[in-house]
C-alpha cells in the first residue's frame, strides 16, 4: 500500500525528492529567490486579489442601491395601482 501511494520504494522516492529539491533550490538561488520572499510574494498577490474582489463587491453594492432607488418606488406605485383596480 505504501509503495503504491508513494509511487515506488520509500528510499527511491526520498532520493528523487532530495535530488529535485537540490536542483530547484539551486535554480531559485541563481534567481535570488528565498522561501521567505516567495511566501511574501504569494501573500501580497493573494491580498491584492482579495482587495480587487472586495472593491468589485463594493461597486456591485452601489449598483444595487442606485437601481433600488428607482426600481422599488416604481414597483410600489405599480402595486398600488394594481390593487385599486
Amino acid at each position: 500500500g505504501l509503495r503504491r501511494f508513494l509511487g515506488g520504494s520509500p528510499v527511491g522516492v526520498f532520493v528523487r525528492l532530495l535530488f529535485l529539491s537540490v536542483l530547484v533550490g539551486a535554480f531559485m538561488s541563481m534567481l535570488g529567490l528565498t522561501p521567505g520572499r516567495l511566501f511574501w510574494h504569494l501573500y501580497d498577490s493573494a491580498r491584492a486579489l482579495i482587495d480587487i474582489g472586495l472593491a468589485s463587491l463594493h461597486d456591485f453594492g452601489g449598483w444595487i442601491v442606485a437601481g433600488a432607488i428607482v426600481v422599488v418606488p416604481l414597483w410600489l406605485i405599480a402595486r398600488l395601482f394594481a390593487v385599486s383596480r
